[in-house]
Parts: C-alpha cells; structure tokens; sequence
C-alpha cells in the first residue's frame, strides 16, 4: 500500500482526520476493502516518498479484493477470502467442522434465496418521485460524521451528476403533432420528461461508453422498470413453471397487448445520436424515455372525440378558482359514439401514459400467488366480521416431556471475601494504594490518567463526606442515606464516574447512574424524567466539564427536562470536596438487603425503570462472576462497554475492585476513531480480560490490517457481552479467524447472556487449551416461530446458527416457561423465557410495585397449573432453550418479538437478513431496525434503516425490494413497510444505537420523514374477510313489498305538503309566467327594489327595481332581435359574472321567446382549464348567440383564448353593456305552460356534462313551492352567497324574487377572498332572516374566520336575527362542516338550529329544502358495515365503525319521494337503502339531447315502478338514500318524515363486492396525519387510489403513505393500491364545491397531476 514510504505522523492534521474518517467507513463496513485502498492511495499519493518498484508479491496480487456480492454477510468478510485462510489453518483446534456450522452460512442462504426469487420474475413498479422531494442536499451536509463520502472532487462530481437530467432524446419523426400530447411528454408544469427518466431510475452521467446493446428479444411480460437482478432473457421455463405461466397470459388485459410492440423494439442506433456526447443517461434509463415516446405518440385521441381539456397545465393559484370541468363525454349527447372511443382508451385515458403502465405492473405483481393462503370466512356480516386465522394442524408442537430446573454449581464460600464491596475498596486503598485501578483515554486512545487504589479511596471517603454533611447550611442535612442520586457523568470520563458512584456507596445513598442529556430532543428525554420521579431523585453529581457543557437558559440555568423533576446539580470535581475530619470514617455495614444503586432499563414501549439492586445482591453477583470468569488479584482488564450499566458496570467497575484489577477503559468516541484502540490496549498492558460487544470484534476485524505486531496471546478470556444475539456467533467466527495468527486462541470467547433485572444469566467459563470447541446448534427458523426446537435438515436456507452461553451462574436455578400467559414450565422441545432463581439477581422495579409483581415474583407451574414450589424466580426477558450438557442456549429477547398471526419472529434475525442483502451501497450497517405496528387485527412488521447519502433512487428500491423477498423466502413472513431515511435522522440511544420505541413512535404519528418508502399490504394483510358474492335475486319485488307489509313495516315514501290550488289575489291567475309576473310588479310596484348587488367592501354597487329590470329585459330582448335576428325557441348563452347583469339577460331571452342557457364565465387567469368547458357548453347547446359583457368578450376573442379553443367560430357576440338609449320597439312573446323556459347545464362529480330542459310550468312551480317552504313575500329581504349558474342556486338568485317580490341581498362568492367576512357582516348590517349559501362559502369562512370571532364582535357583528341560514347543494349533508360552522359563530349570535341544508339533483332541482317552520332536522348513526352491504342499521351515537348522517331538508310542498331498489325497481320498506325517486311538478322535463335518445329520457325522467303504484311517473335522482319516520311532528300533526341521502350511486366504489362511499374513506384519510388538506379516493382496475393534498412540507409526503395505509384497512377493510400525494388546489372542485374525482382520474392516468410522491403499494 502507498502508506509503506509515508511517515504518517508528518501528514497534515486534515488529511489525517480524513484517514482516520475512511478507516471508519471501512470498520462500518461502508465501504469495501477494494474502495478503501483506493480513496486512501489517493489521499497519501502527494506524499509518497519514491521508492525503487519491487515485483508484487505473489499472495498480493492473486487474494481478490472482495467484491459487494460476496461481502454481504453480517460480517463483510468475504467468505474466498475465508476459505483460502482456512485452507492455510486446517489444524485449527476443533478439527474440521462441518460445512453447516460455518457462521456466514446465512449470508449465503439470503443470496440462495434471491437467486430462487430471480427465476419467478419479480417487477416491483417504483414509486415516482418529484425531482425537489429527494434532490439530496447539498451531500456534505446530509454526511453522516462517522463516514466520508470521498474526497472533494468527488463529492463536487456526484453532486452534479444528480441534479444534471440530460433530457432524453425525441427523435423528430417520433414527435405527435397533437399539443396536448407534447404538452404530457415534454413537461406541463414541471418537466415530466425529467419524471419520466426517473422513474425508471436516476439517469447517472456515465463516461463516455456506448450503451449497451439492447437484446433483440425481450420477454412478454417485461414491464419498462427492470430490477437489475432481472436477467435480462426469459430463463428457461421449467416443465412444472409452465401451468402457472398460462393463465396469465390469458388474463392479460386488452390493453396491455397494445404494448407489445414497444417492448420488443430493439433500440435503434439512430435515436442515440440526438443525445448531447458528454452526458449519457444510464441506458436502461433512455431507452424507458425513447420508449415513453412511442407510448405517447401512438395515443392521438380519435377524430371524434376532444381530447379532455388539460386540468392542471396552469394549476390554479389556489382552490379559489373554482373550476367545473366536464369530461370529454356529455350525458344525453352523442352516447354512442363517445363511449366507443374511450373504451379503447379505458374510461377516455391513454393506457399508454407511463402512470397505467406502472399500475399494470402493479397488477402484474400482485397477480402472483400468496404464500399465506386466505383463511375460508363464511361470517353474516353482522358479526365481527374479522378473524383471526385458525392454526394450521400441521404446525410442529413440542413434543418432549417437561423440563427440570437446572442448577448452577454452588457458590464456593471463601474465608477472606469481604462483608460488602466497599470494604474491598477499603482494604485495597489502604494495603495496596499504590495499585492502579483505573486508566482512562484521551480522544486519540492515549492514556490519559491512571487513578490508583489509594487516590480511589480518598477521593470517594472525601466526596461521602461531602455529601453527608457540606451540601446544605450548616444546620440541616440534605441527603440521608437510603436517598436516591442521579450520576450524570460523560463516557469519556470514568475516573469521575468511579469516585462518585464509590462515594455514594459510603454515604449509604443510592446512586442512579442515567445518561447525560445533550439536548430537549434527545430520544426518550421525558421518559428518564420519569425514571428520576418514580425514584425520587432531588440531586444530581455531574463533573464541571459536564455541567458547563450542559443545555443553559437565557438566564444560565440549567434547562428543565420535558419530564424532570426539578434537580438540584452538585460538582464533584475534587477541588470542590471537603476533607473529612480526622475521626470522621465511613460506616461500612454488611451487606444487607438495602438497595446498594438503581440501574435503568428502557422496555419496548419505551419507558424507563429502574432495577434496584440489594447490597447483598451486588456483593454476591460479584463473588459469582469471580468464580465463574475465575479473576485473579492484579490482572488487567479492558473494558469498551458502557461502565453505567450492565457488563461494563458488574465486571469493569464492581468486580474489579473486589479483586484489585486494573480496568483499562475505551470510550465509544476513542472507538469511533480508532477502532482498533482495544487491542493495541490488550497488546500493551498484556490484558488478561476484555469485555466487548460483537460491534468492536467487527470494528477491529475490519481495521486490523494495519497493525501486523500486535498480540492478544496474553488475553483468558474475551468476554462478549452480546453473545445472546443469536448472530453474534458470525462476529465471534470472523474475528477469530483474523485474530488467530495474533495470538487470539479459540476457547477463550466467552459469549455471555445478561438482562438488567436478572444480572447476569449464564457465561461462557474460560476453556482449557486444546479441548474441542462446544457445538452449535442449527436450528429451524420455521420450527423457532412456532415456539418449537427443531434441528434444521432440509432447507439450509431458513436456519439459525446459534452458539451456546456457556452454564448457569454459581448459586444459580434455573427454569424455561412460556413467555405468554401463566408461567407454565416447557418442554425439553420448546422455546421460552429464562427465568432465574439467585441471590445475585436484581429485586425489584424502584417505586412500582405493580410490575415487579410480574417479573421479580415469578413462581412457575407445571403442565396442571399447579405451582412447582415456593421460591420466586426473576423473568430475564431472554428466550431460549437448554441443550445437552446443560449448555443454555439463548435465541431472542422478549423484546424483539414480534408475534404476526400467531407466529413468533425475533427482531435481531429479522435485521441479519436484511443486512445480508449487500447492504453497503444502500444503507448503513448499525443503523437498521424492527419493529411491529397493530394494524387491522394483527401486528405487522415495519422495518426503518438509514440510507447513504450516495444511494441512488433505484439503488434503494432495488435493495427494498430485495429484502422483501429475502425476508418472504427465508422467515415466511410478509413485511408490511420498508422505510429508508437520510442519514442521521433516527433518534439515537446515547451510545449510538438506534432508539426503536421512539422510531415506532415517529413512524405512527408521521414524524418519520423517509425518503423512501415500500408498503406491502397486499402480501402480509391475510386476514381480510372473503369478498361478498352478491346473490341473484330469487325474490321478485312484489314479495318484498308483501313481506314488508308483514312485517309491519311501511313503503318508504315521503312528500311535503300540498301546493293547493293559486289563491293569491294579487297574482292573478293569467301571471302564471314568471315573465308575466316580471311584467305585472313593474306596473303595480314600480320603485320596489328586487335585488342588491354588494362589492367586497359591503357596499350595494347596482340594484335593480321591478321597472328597472322590466326596462333592461325589453332593451336586450330588441337587440336580440335585431342584432342577433334570433328566431323563437332558439338557444342564447349567457356568460355572466354573477350579479344584476346575468338576471336581466335573462328576462330578456325569456321576452324575446328564446332559450337561455346560463354558463359560468371562464376565468381570465385560468383560461386553459376553464374555456374548454364553456366551448363544450355552447356547441352541446347549438347557441345562435351569446350575450355577454364587454371584458367577457375582449377574453373571448383574445390571443390568449386561441391557444385553448378555436375563437373563429364563436357564434354572435352581443354585448349588452352598451345597449342604444332608445325606447325599444314592445317585444313580447308569451309562452306555454310546456314550453323550455331554460337549459340549466352542470358538470356532475363524475365529470358528465348534463344539460336538462326546464320548462314554464315547473319554473312557475319551483318559485311557487319555495315561496310556501320559505315564507317569501314582498316585504321580506333574503341574502344569497352562491353561484348562480345552476340548479336551486340559479332559480334563487334569478327567479325567486320576481315570483315572491321579495328583496335579494346577491353577495359573488368570489367577493368572499378578499373579504372574508362579508357574507356574515352584510347579515349582521341589514338583519337579515334567511339566508341561502354554498358549502365552498361555509368552508370559507370557517377557516378563513376561525380565529376571528372577537374581532367580528368588537365590530358589532352579530347574527342572532339569523333564523334559516340553509345550506344549497346535491350531495350528502357534511355534517362536521356545518357543526364546526355553527359552533365557530355560536359566540356572535348564531342559534345553531339556524343552520341546515337542502337537497337537488339534475331531475329535480329541489327535492328538500329545510324551510321557517316544521321541525329541526335530525341526525340519525348507521352503521358503516351494514351500509357497504346495502343495508341501513341505526346505531347509538359513538358505536364504533358508526357513520352519523344529517337529513336533508325538508321536502318542499308538491313533491313525493320514494325509495327503490334500483335492480328490481320495486318500492322498498323503511329505513332500507335504495335509489331516491321523485315525482314533482317541478321535475326536469329531460335531457337537452342533439339526438333524442328517448329511452335515456324514459329510463331517468319518465320510469314506473315494477310494483306497487304502476301508473305514476317518477324521476330517477341517481342518489342512494333511506326514509325513516321520526318521533317528530309534522305542522298538520303527522308524524315527520325524514329524507337521509347517503350519497350519488354513480360515485359508489365497488371493492370487494361491497359498495363504498368515496367521502366515507375520505374523511378517514384527512384524519389520518395533520399535513393532510383534502383528498380524493377513485379506483382503477380495481384498485384504491387515493390522492393527498400535502398542507405540510414536502419532507412529510412519504409520512403520510404509511398512515393513510393504516387507516383505510383499519376503518374499511380495504387495501390502498396507490397513494398519490400532490400539492395544495390540485384536486379539482366544481363550484358547488364537490369534488370531481373522475377528473382526478383521468389527469393522474394521464399523468397531468405532477405529484410530489407516487406510491405503489405491493
């Protein structure tokens, strides 16, 4: 190596913080061997001394540098590398051992099993990503410090690479000449050219070498993202693959096949040329682009069919812009023909577009069989409809008989041990002070200071001296012995930590050792606040170093915890100790019964306690390890562990002054940067002990090659403290073998088990030279879930090395019980928790009495239930089985088990798989976890690792997907969510391991932040009940009516009141026109003002009186005759800003015998998602004319128009703002009553345009029926804050008052955005009784409003005389909506029985309306279940899966509504669910249709029941809802009768043969993570997608696809396919607020949405 003729004590200081950064990543096993030679030649090559070149060395050049596919095992040891050396040492002690017991066998069982997984073809689609969520960082700032990313040139390299997306190559001939298809390829908002290289993987800039050529043949079913463990030919298929290949190609959807040609076009030399030289993509990268080309350009939509007009090119600025977008297709018009060309399409969509291709994949994928099969449910719903799967009678049991106690040797019993520790310490200090007892390290591992047994005594005398009697005023003493004190003392600094924890043993106080808190973040800070109030610790010693390093306020305090109690912190540095007097001496009692000190233990859920351990405990715990480990007076020991707590607590701190050690201590920093510090230690002081963890043996390992002298000869026992990891045995096998040629020998690896409340369980003795090595067991890991030992003989893949622990403990008992349910003792066969029965145990948990019951007081049972004996035995937590020769083997921990459907899987074997998928390019080693979430019945398992900064998107999905599989192949187990986050983002435990309770905590409240993310609900969620199969119907309806009648249950029907005959005296009978109406008030009450129109500030801007608008209508009536020579019965559009305007153009089509047909002007800011709807409108309708303003028709005929629409064949433009002055010529033609008075046009949520045809007479009885609900007359003011353009809000602000005569307050609900508190002030200003507005107004100004209320009040807003504020829409009452409405104002006067709401739809536009009197309306609670099912249960208020509904208003007088089966079309009995028919006066008289499709009007406008009352007519809604007869009375005295409508059938989901409501998941999903504003469920191939608005920032998106997950399968019973997040307004809303999800379907398919994340869900 270059290093050889460098002096490296000459380097300058920062290239040897980067040696020393490398040397790091290579002991993390971050980075090969290959890599690390390569970055450190670089780094020292400036420094090289020339020296003469001598040939290689043979063994040099032909030992392969390990490559990433054979260094994947726990261990980076690359197993050829192994092999050789063993080769070299075959007379290693042990002899030969078979192939089996090999430690990195499971490296190779995950590769075996990848390799099985590559033969079935697993495409895994890759979720899509917006450039800005994952364009990392600058990389030197997302760095994790423990390890570089290379040099500066290099990093500068890679960070250009990533955010340099060389734009794929068009080939001129390839390009459509269709804009809106280039608009999709090249990028609408953001580039979806550079999203649609990235979905197929990050293009890496490559030098320059030609791509690849492509194979000529690629297999059928090849998706256009390929894993690169794909190869790239099919394999050849064997005999027994064959019948499970047909199917699929029988299945494969039509569209699909349309495919087929892209896939297998070799890629053409040609298309390569247009790419810039410098920058080529990854090939695989441009061919997906180039074959993206082909997808688009073949999609040019058919000649008759629009394209849809493209939603989101310019998104709107905000949800403000309400925008009513059709499809390309129109209810009633040319049906035939559309529908044809979008089946070709699937639902008017290019299936080509890359989303689809992705999904089908998708579908592809889960196409594949389960392994775990659904378990048979054949449960009424009624029951809870969710089982648990039933065992399967194959599972193995135990078989052996029931297991005997086993007994360690008896504690010998040795004349000079002391009566209690600190007499040791008292007697070393004396006889032997000048005996070291301690060295401490520096940062760079050099001694630091050697604290002697004398110095060790004094100061502790000192420091208990102190405490007992300096702390407060010279009266009181603040510590008695027996309290408790908190030790805050740095790793680094174990001089400090020894002298206290010794002086508070003479002081006879408790020391509670804790970590020392870095900050109010740091992982489970509150929870060790909890630890110090359930001990009651008031004091805290630290050293001044500590202290001034600690969190300050402002003020120089020290920070108050989250949590903590309040502290009082005292230096114990030796210049702050008094000396004690000459007679004062500290009382050394015997050992008793007394806690001696508290050691804290975090559990699973994160909570801290704390084991109290007894003085006698700790006395004996250290006579047992000095017999057992066999310490002798004077040795060395080095310690690496954490000397708070456990191992590095009994042995480095206790028992090594029991026995006058020396303890060499090694900090975790002094590790981290160096790690060989240990053994150069053990090397130098010829330690005989060394206690260590399986992370410092791989540390060494990975490090030793630098060191060539050093020996471990001297070394009796290496104990390893985490020798119960069950992988642990690989660390051990490794080192060893590195080690061996040092002087390391076999049989002094001592692998421990350990738990903090039973000490220590069981070591491994120290052997005698040359005796054989113990066995192994190799077990089966299927046998192990099961709770069962079974040798593993047939599937090498799925087993378990374990290595034994060595025996009980001297003075020990021990037992195996079940770790679930009573302690019942196990069989020989079985696996269970070791329970332990000792003196030198811990004795309880401090201050919580109720769960030390559980775990210090355990007596175990027999098979009968019957107690065993009397003495108690403490639980370890550890799980594990004794072998032969009362070997103990340990296989888990409690708390890394996960139990998914009733099989057991360990955490810790979970994480070896994973890692043993070639881990180093994408993850970091140390930093991965498991854990288990609750989701629907049943845990699931979550694993969370942090990714490399360097790790490419496709990189990390590959590994994803990989350890999928792995984890599938080898444990049987589905994992349910793989999240990968940036570097150094996991909550850290203060020795750098992960923190998993607050990960699990992060993850299930949506605080993770991954930037990647894998759920697999699809394959791990197994028990969901069967899918209902709908049963034909075998009863026709007239039996269904006749079993009602039985059942004394009535029909389903309502009606309101009668109209009653026209007996207004002042409305003549010869006015039963509105336009005679109109003309009849501007004779008899001229000056009487009809309509106010109000601007933003609240100030009326126009008002019309009856004359006046009587004038204006006559005025536009003549020009329509004479400008637009319209001829009667012809169709006027009218394009109006909602105002005065729009209502006299009205009047005037209606004087001049035309049609008028109002449309919502477009928008000028956003004329590229509104035109293409008012074009459609006016071509559907075949205007003769349009009456518009003068701005209007500037817009219309502007360049910026002709971009969306062909602006030439605009019909006539009449603008009405400057009419001649001139008395115009009488026009009036009078109408009939069956005659079209207007078209009312809408955009339904499905995204259907439909026109209906409204005629004279159902105007007339419209206004008429709404005049009676409302109590409408001249001399009463009503304010409307809706749009005009359709349905009730149309006939309310244009027809209503010229029937009643009553004053219209007409506030634009646009107005509402700069102003939003107009509506309420204008209520407030003119005292207005009833007013009318939308749900988007109510959503206004609840949220705009929100924190306003005082502020309206001090202004004198008040709405106590609002007695009817009814809200106008066609959906389901949102009933949280109008809660949080009427309580927001009930503080300025709203009476919440005020608010209410009404119901329409396109056959009838007012079906309810909730009027002055009658009764409030009623909430009932069905059940969500039962509604899926088409049925309607009432539950109480608060039943869980409970749906609360709101009636819909009351209905309005002449109307009769019923409820039918919308199968049978037979009438159905109360409270059911069935479509809602109604028959009405007012009812539409049909569709506007170009070509009478008679039996679309017949089917919705003009049906009869099958049985029942078959002459009368009724209309069709399309809603699904129920009556239900209430307690209440009606004004006549009847009982009430009340309409729910639970939502529109066309919207319905059909999942599993069930029928869902989309806003039912909705509001599911919006409650699921706070950053979530709104969303929008649809399904595609039957699968759920549902799409988030993203309030939060764009860190969270990934959080939220997990939650929403959950939530769904949680609350429905259903598993998400797709999750989309988007930004904030993308959803589109008509403007009646609803959402129009047809339309989000069809911009997502077209890929039109830029998501900020796409997740597939597997």
């Amino acid at each position: 190596m270059a290093d050889r003729n460098v002096d490296l004590s000459a380097l300058p200081k920062e290239v040897r913080d980067q040696l020393a950064e490398l040397d790091l990543e290579l002991s993390e096993g971050d980075i090969t061997q290959k890599g690390y030679e390569k970055k450190r030649t670089k780094l020292l090559a400036p420094y090289v001394i020339q020296a003469p070149v001598e040939p290689p060395r043979q063994n040099d050049v032909q030992r392969p540098a390990p490559s990433s596919s054979s260094s994947h095992g726990p261990p980076p040891s690359s197993s050829s590398r192994h092999r050789e050396r063993r080769s070299r040492k075959s007379h290693r002690s042990g002899g030969t051992r078979d192939d089996r017991y090999r430690s990195d066998i499971h490296s190779e069982a995950v590769q075996a099993a990848l390799a099985k997984h590559k033969e079935e073809k697993m495409a895994l689609p890759m979720p899509t990503k917006r450039r800005s969520t994952y364009a990392p960082s600058p990389i030197n700032t997302r760095t994790p410090p423990d390890s570089s990313s290379g040099s500066e040139d290099e990093t500068a390299v890679r960070r250009q690479s990533t955010l340099i997306v060389p734009q794929p190559a068009v080939n001129p001939n390839l390009q459509s000449p269709d804009a809106w298809i280039n608009r999709t390829v090249q990028g609408s908002s953001t580039s979806s050219s550079a999203s649609s290289t990235l979905s197929h993987g990050e293009a890496k800039s490559q030098p320059q070498s030609q791509p690849k050529p492509q194979p000529q043949y690629k297999p059928q079913y090849q998706p256009l993202y390929q894993p690169q463990h794909q190869p790239h030919h099919q394999p050849q298929q064997q005999p027994h693959q064959q019948p499970h290949q047909q199917p699929q190609q029988q299945h494969q959807p039509q569209h699909q096949q349309h495919q087929q040609p892209q896939h297998t076009q070799p890629q053409h030399p040609q298309h390569q040329q247009h790419q810039q030289p410098q920058h080529q993509p990854h090939p695989s990268a441009h061919t997906a682009a180039v074959t993206d080309m082909m997808a688009h350009s073949r999609i040019a939509p058919s000649e008759n069919s629009a394209p849809p007009p493209d939603v989101t090119a310019v998104a709107p600025p905000s949800r403000a812009t309400r925008v009513d977008l059709p499809s390309a297709t129109v209810r009633g018009m040319s049906r035939g023909q559309s529908r044809s060309s979008m089946m070709e399409t699937a639902d008017g969509v290019p299936v080509n577009s890359r989303v689809s291709t992705k999904i089908q994949q998708l579908l592809n994928t889960l196409k594949r069989p389960k392994r775990p099969p659904l378990s048979e449910f054949f449960t009424d719903d009624q029951e809870e409809i969710v089982e648990v799967p039933q065992p399967d009678p194959n599972t193995p049991k135990p078989e052996g008989r029931q297991i005997i106690p086993v007994k360690g040797e008896p504690l010998g019993v040795v004349s000079n041990w002391p009566p209690a520790l600190q007499a040791s310490l008292a007697r070393w200090g004396a006889t032997q002070g000048k005996s070291p007892a301690l060295t401490a390290l520096d940062i760079t591992g050099k001694p630091l200071y050697t604290l002697t047994y004398g110095k060790l005594w004094s100061r502790s005398v000192k420091l208990a001296y102190t405490l007992l009697n300096k702390l407060g005023t010279k009266n009181e003493q603040i510590l008695k012995p027996g309290d408790r004190v908190a030790l805050v003392f740095p790793n680094s600094d174990p001089g400090m930590f020894w002298v206290a924890f010794y002086g508070c043993l003479l002081a006879e106080v408790i020391p509670v050792p804790i970590e020392v808190p870095l900050s109010r973040k740091d992982a489970g800070i509150s929870q060790v606040g909890f630890l110090l109030g359930s001990c009651g610790v008031g004091l805290a010693l630290t050293s001044e170093i500590c202290l001034k390093g600690l969190p300050k306020t402002p003020t120089g305090e020290i920070m108050q915890y989250k949590g903590w109690p309040r502290l009082k912190w005292v230096v114990t540095d030796t210049k702050y100790l008094t000396k004690p007097s000459k007679d004062w001496q500290p009382h050394i009692p015997t050992a008793n019964t007394d806690p001696a000190y508290i050691e804290y233990k975090a559990s699973k859920d994160g909570t801290v306690v704390g084991v109290a351990v007894s003085k006698v405990a700790m006395l004996t715990h250290c006579q047992a390890l000095t017999q057992a480990c066999n310490y002798c007076e004077g040795e060395t020991l080095v310690n690496v562990l954490d000397f708070k707590k456990d191992i590095g607590l009994w042995h480095g701190v206790l028992t090594a002054v029991m026995n006058r050690v020396h303890t060499v201590s090694v900090p975790y920093a002094v590790m981290k940067a160096c790690p060989l510090s240990w053994v150069q230690r053990v090397h130098i002081h010829k330690a005989r002990i060394a206690l260590v963890k399986c992370r410092d043996l791989h540390w060494a390992m990975m490090a030793h090659r630098e060191q060539r002298d050093t020996s471990l000869a001297s070394l009796h026992m290496l104990i390893v403290a985490d020798g119960a990891n069950p992988w642990s045995v690989s660390s051990c096998d490794a080192f060893l073998n590195v080690f061996q040629s040092h002087g390391l020998k076999p049989e002094v690896i001592c692998p421990c088990a350990t738990s903090p409340e039973a000490m220590t369980v069981a070591i491994r003795r120290p052997g005698v030279p040359g005796t054989p090595l113990p066995a192994r067991a190799i077990l089966s890991l299927g046998g192990l879930s099961h709770g069962v030992i079974r040798v593993n003989t047939e599937d090498k893949n799925s087993a378990l090395t374990v290595q034994d622990v060595g025996h009980v403990m001297p003075g020990a008992l021990m037992c195996i019980v079940r770790p679930e349910g009573p302690p019942q003792l196990c069989k020989t066969d079985e696996i269970g928790e070791i329970i332990i029965n000792s003196r030198a145990g811990g004795n309880m948990y401090y201050g919580l009495p109720g769960l030390t019951k559980n775990t210090f007081e355990v007596i175990p049972v027999n098979a009968n239930g019957v107690p065993i004996g009397e003495i108690p035995f403490v639980r370890s937590g550890l799980l594990g089985f004794v072998g032969p020769g009362s070997l103990i083997f340990v296989v888990g921990k409690i708390e890394g088990l996960l139990m998914v459907s009733g099989r057991r899987h360990n955490a810790d074997d979970l994480v070896a798989t994973a890692l043993a998928v070639e881990p180093v390019k994408t993850v970091y080693r140390g930093r991965i976890t498991v854990f288990s979430v609750t989701v629907f019945y049943d845990e699931r398992v979550v694993i969370v690792a942090e990714q490399r900064p360097d790790a490419s998107e496709e990189d990390s999905f590959q590994w994803m997907s990989r350890v999928l599989q792995a984890i599938d192949s080898i444990h049987q187990v589905g994992l349910y969510c793989l999240a990968l986050v940036p570097a150094n983002t996991l909550p850290k435990t203060p020795l750098g391991g992960i923190h998993i309770s607050d990960t699990k905590q992060y993850f299930l409240e949506g605080n993770l932040h991954p930037c990647n993310i894998l759920l697999c609900p699809h394959t791990c969620v197994t028990n969901l009940p069967k899918p209902r199969q709908k049963q034909p119907v075998g009863v026709g309806p007239a039996s269904v009516m006749v079993g009602n009648l039985v059942a004394g249950k009535r029909i389903a029907q309502a009606a309101g009141r009668d109209l009653g005959m026209i007996d207004d005296q002042d409305l003549v009978r010869k006015h039963q026109y509105l336009t005679e109406a109109l003309q009849w008030r501007a004779q008899t009450d001229a000056d009487h003002v009809l309509f106010v129109l109000l601007n933003n500030k609240g100030v009326p801007v126009s008002t019309a009186t009856c004359v006046q608008l009587h004038k204006r209508a006559e005025k536009i009536a003549a020009a329509l005759t004479e400008k637009g020579s319209i001829n009667t019965g012809e169709n006027v559009v009218l394009l109006y800003p909602p105002g005065i305007d729009l209502i006299a153009a009205f009047y005037g089509c209606l004087y001049a015998g035309c049609v008028p047909v109002n449309v919502r002007p477009p928008h000028p800011q956003n004329l590229g998602a509104t035109l293409p709807t008012v074009r459609m409108i006016i071509d559907v309708s075949k205007a003769a004319c349009i009456l518009t303003t003068q701005s209007l028709m500037r817009i219309l005929r502007s360049k910026e128009a002709a971009a969306s629409v062909n602006i030439k064949t605009w019909p006539t433009i009449i603008d009405t703002d400057d009419l001649p002055r001139r008395r115009p010529p009488q026009i009036y033609k009078p109408p009939t009553a069956e005659m079209i008075a207007y078209l009312d046009f809408s955009v339904s949520t499905t995204g259907m345009l439909t026109g209906v045809k409204i005629s004279h007479a159902a105007v007339s009885a419209i206004c008429r029926s709404v005049k009676l609900q409302c109590e409408l007359y001249s001399s009463r003011q009503i304010a409307i804050c809706l749009d005009p353009y359709c349905g009730l809000g149309f006939v309310l602000w244009c027809l209503a008052s010229v029937y009643s005569g009553h004053q219209s307050i007409l506030i634009p609900p646009f107005e509402l955005e700069s102003c939003c508190s107009l509506w309420l002030s204008t209520l407030s200003q003119y005292r207005v009784r009833d007013t009318f507005c939308s749900y988007s107004v109510m959503e206004l100004c609840t949220k705009g409003l929100g924190t306003q209320t005082e502020l309206l009040k001090a202004r004198g807003v008040s709405l106590s005389c609002v007695r009817s504020c009814v809200v106008i829409a066609e959906e389901r009452p949102r009933l949280t909506l109008s809660h949080s409405f009427s309580k927001l104002f009930k503080d300025i006067g709203l009476s919440p029985r005020a608010v209410s709401t009404a119901f329409g739809s396109r056959v009838n536009l007012a079906i309810c309306l909730q009027g002055t009197t009658g009764p409030d309306p009623c909430t009932v609670y069905v059940d969500l279940k039962s509604l899926r099912h088409d049925r309607v249960r009432l539950v109480e208020r608060g039943a869980p899966q409970s749906l609360p509904l709101m009636e819909s208003g009351k209905i309005l007088p002449g109307v009769r509504v019923i409820i039918v089966n919308p199968e049978t079309k037979g009438p159905l009995g109360d409270a059911h669910l069935g479509e809602v028919w109604v028959n009405s006066p007012h009812n539409a008289s049909g569709y506007y249709t170009i070509y009478g499709e008679e039996s679309l009007q017949a089917n919705h406008f003009n049906t009869k029941l099958s049985f029942g009352d078959p002459q009368t007519l009724w209309a069709r809604t399309g809603y699904l809802g129920f009556v239900k007869r209430t307690e209440l009375l009606e004004a006549s005295g009847d009982r009430h009768d009340a309409l729910f409508v639970v939502g529109s059938l066309d919207e319905t989901l059909e999942l599993r043969g069930l029928r869902y409501h989309p806003i039912d998941i909705e509001t599911s999903v919006s409650r699921a993570h706070r950053s979530i504003a709104e969303s929008a469920v649809f399904t595609w191939t039957n699968l759920l997608v549902v799409v988030s608005e993203l309030c939060g920032s764009e860190q969270d998106a990934l959080d939220l696809v997990p939650l929403i997950t959950n939530v769904v399968l949680e609350e429905h019973h259903l598993i998400t396919g797709v999750v989309v997040i988007v930004d904030p307004g993308v959803i589109p809303i008509n403007s009646r607020g609803e959402k129009q999800r047809m339309h989000l379907r069809d911009s997502f398919l077209a890929d039109q949405l830029d998501p900020i994340y796409v997740a597939y869900n597997m």
